[in-house]
């Protein structure tokens, strides 16, 4: 999610747009189990009961931060789609959204906000599936341009080996505090891209 300043008192936007923000800032810069509720409620400039109010337990604002932080990457997916000329570019789409997401965060790159939060969830967990949707979406997305490409059985499993490259550069590149291991992968895709 992107960054923005810390809380100045003003209260500007939705008491619940101001919630999921500041939570979506604590979760990526401190994980989930280190931001309290209150950390959130004071960054965001509300009361507590005003938490309450829009999100019925902290799971429930994990969860939400998480869904907001894939419609987030669905847009800049889909911004960088809509501009592809040909279906190599489309995919690659796919690694530049990646890049674009991880840009958006000014200070403290950690990498994959939502690979870090599953990390931290237990199994079954509803926020957790909502990971494994992205990665199954993200997946699809791969496989659809790449049917674009090469035979359908082909497309697939060259589908399962990007979407494993990309998440693979997304952990590196947090592990590393740089968005090197991203430009990598995407060098790395062209590559297979252009055997096919």
């Amino acid at each position: 999610m992107q960054e923005t300043p810390r809380n100045t008192g003003r209260r500007t936007g939705s008491a619940r747009r101001r919630i999921l923000d500041a939570a979506a800032r604590r979760f990526y810069a401190d994980g989930i189990a280190a931001t309290g509720i209150d950390t959130v409620t004071a960054e965001a400039g509300v009361a507590k009961m005003s938490l309450y109010n829009n999100f019925a337990s902290k799971s429930a604002l994990v969860e939400a931060v998480l869904e907001a932080r894939h419609t987030e990457w669905l847009a800049l997916y889909a911004r960088r789609s809509r501009r592809a000329a040909d279906p190599i570019t489309r995919v690659l789409a796919v690694f530049d959204a990646y890049a674009d997401q991880a840009a958006l965060v000014v200070d403290g790159f950690r990498g994959c906000g939502l690979l870090n939060a599953a990390g931290e969830l237990p199994a079954g967990d509803a926020a957790r599936e909502v990971v494994r949707r992205h990665e199954e979406e993200v997946e699809g997305i791969l496989a659809a341009g790449l049917r674009e490409l090469t035979e359908r059985s082909r497309a697939d499993r060259l589908a399962t080996h990007l979407s494993l490259l990309v998440e693979g550069a997304m952990v590196r590149s947090g592990l590393r505090g740089d968005r090197a291991r991203l430009r990598d992968a995407r060098n790395i895709a062209v590559d297979l891209l252009t055997a096919l």
